[in-house]
């Protein structure tokens, strides 16, 4: 079965004027001869993105698409359409999204964050910025803990917006962002919290003891190209900490923490000093 707007792999068929015919065994797909590469032959697989022209026809092309039905993705507005506006999917075919499904004005020139889908009446290709309209709500494919992929969609007073593996949406709160992240930016986190009624806490910090293992390592491995002492300590802002060594104020204490357990480092409110060999003896 023909999947439009996403990629699919098919058999070339026969040839005609307009390009190549190309087929699942049951409809038949267009493949312009400019999108055609070289050395393929009647019979071979081909992987192409398909749509569907305005006639009605169904047309491939071995274009790199940015996204596919069903996928979020950070789009750039390139024209303005009767009640909508078109944006660059990075084929030769612009995606349509109409005023109804604009959360708010589009303007040309700017980049959104939005979903891909196909109008049910025709199946032609269409995006949406209401982004609500399209997450999942339960169901969670993971727990607290958990490394996810992140799609940063929208900065909020609380925090930022960011689409969970393609399918969730869940919040960065401003005290779990030490870096610049803007709207678009994909990034690594980690779910800190589910709550009762669903929403979902998130972090670019990975917790739990693993992981304050592999921060030690790197505390020690840091202050020893450091000659033995880092100007940074308890009462270090988290801004400093996070731009130092990419992880939250909390990991680093509980790092420190660990570290002069051992008796391996010396603290003071604004550094921390790798213990000699002679002082540990």
């Amino acid at each position: 079965m023909i999947e439009i707007g996403k990629y699919n792999e098919l058999r070339i068929l026969s040839k005609t004027e307009a390009g190549l015919n190309l087929t699942d065994g049951d409809k038949l797909v267009v493949l312009p001869y400019q999108y055609v590469p070289n050395g393929v032959e009647i019979g071979d697989n081909i992987k192409v993105f398909v749509f569907v022209q305005k006639d009605g026809r169904l047309t491939g092309t071995t274009q790199k698409a940015y996204a596919e039905v069903g996928d979020f993705a950070f789009l750039k507005v390139v024209s303005d359409g009767d009640d909508g506006v078109f944006m660059d999917l990075g084929i030769d075919k612009d995606v349509y999204v109409p005023d109804r499904e604009q959360k708010r004005p589009m303007q040309k020139g700017y980049k959104y964050v939005v979903y891909l889908y196909l109008d049910e009446s025709n199946d032609r290709l269409l995006a949406s910025s209401k982004l609500y309209d399209f997450v999942e709500e339960d169901g969670f494919d993971f727990e607290e803990g958990d490394e996810v992929s992140l799609l940063i969609t929208e900065e909020t007073d609380l925090g930022f917006n960011a689409i969970i593996n393609n399918t969730y949406i869940g919040l960065l709160y401003n005290n779990e962002v030490f870096d610049n992240i803007q709207p678009g930016e994909m990034r690594k986190g980690w779910i800190k919290k589910i709550r009762v009624e669903g929403k979902i806490d998130l972090t670019l910090q990975p917790s739990g003891y693993g992981h304050i293992l592999d921060s030690k390592e790197m505390m020690l491995s840091e202050l020893k190209k450091s000659g033995g002492v880092i100007e940074l300590g308890d009462k270090s802002s988290p801004e400093e900490i996070y731009h130092r060594f990419q992880i939250s104020k909390s990991a680093f204490k509980k790092t420190i923490g660990s570290l002069y357990k051992e008796r391996l480092i010396v603290l003071s409110d604004d550094s921390i000093r790798l213990i000699t060999d002679d002082e540990a003896e």
